[in-house]
């Protein structure tokens, strides 16, 4: 997607077995740049089926699909990627549409702003929420991100989402950087971001719960965030 200014936005999906969501993401991010976006373009260009796809990437609405054989992590995921991502900003939103491209222009905004290299939505500031969880999910999630906080002080409200908008060349500095996998890879990014001296601006959102799947954080994914978090701790 090209905006005024000169800029341009590839839109990032990575999804696993996700197929329900993705024509309804398409069609969401469609309306939100035709309605709030200026001057925008869109390219079209050939869709593939939505069967069986491990990675997909939409740099708006040119739908293009880059499968991959098989689950390799969501890392892995973003460098694939931005192999073929064309903008000088990426935006990397969750397909299971509990994040709504509502807040891309938003993001835009506060990014042009204060020219920042990194916009982040936070569930965890101003009028930003969640919705759908049941007590339990809040509370692991409120304590992954205190918990965070304390030991880490990454300067920014919510480590643990990943509906972030990135200038192109530092989401590819982060990625040399960063070793972890699974939910604290998107602290780990922060914290990168935080030590190369990057300024990082941030959104408040709502995040819903997934409409089709399920939830991928279970007591192992629980595990291997504590632990990746005392190696944070300990190495930064």
């Amino acid at each position: 997607m090209a905006a005024s200014g000169g800029d341009k936005f590839s839109v990032l999906l990575p999804t696993y077995n996700e197929r329900e969501n993705l024509p309804l993401v398409v069609w969401l991010l469609e309306r939100t740049f035709r309605q709030r976006i200026e001057n925008f373009k869109v390219s079209l260009k050939a869709v593939k089926t939505f069967n069986s796809i491990n990675i997909c990437i939409f740099y708006y609405i040119p739908q293009l699909l880059r499968p991959r054989p098989k689950k390799l992590g969501l890392g892995t995921a973003y460098i694939h990627g931005m192999k073929h991502a064309t903008g000088n900003f990426i935006v990397i939103m969750d397909a299971d549409l509990s994040h709504h491209p509502k807040f891309i222009p938003e993001f835009i905004r506060k990014q042009k702003e204060g020219n920042f290299d990194i916009v982040s939505g936070t569930r965890y500031k101003g009028n930003g929420g969640v919705y759908g969880w049941d007590l339990k999910r809040k509370l692991i999630s409120r304590g992954a991100n205190f918990l965070t906080q304390v030991l880490l002080r990454p300067g920014a409200s919510d480590l643990t989402g990943s509906f972030r908008l990135y200038r192109k060349e530092v989401l590819q500095k982060l990625m040399e950087k960063c070793v972890s996998k699974g939910y604290v890879f998107q602290m780990e990014m922060i914290v990168r971001a935080r030590q190369l001296g990057y300024t990082i601006g941030e959104v408040p959102i709502s995040f819903v719960d997934r409409v089709y799947g399920e939830s991928k954080l279970g007591g192992n994914e629980i595990v291997s965030f504590l632990k990746g978090l005392l190696t944070l701790f300990a190495t930064t």
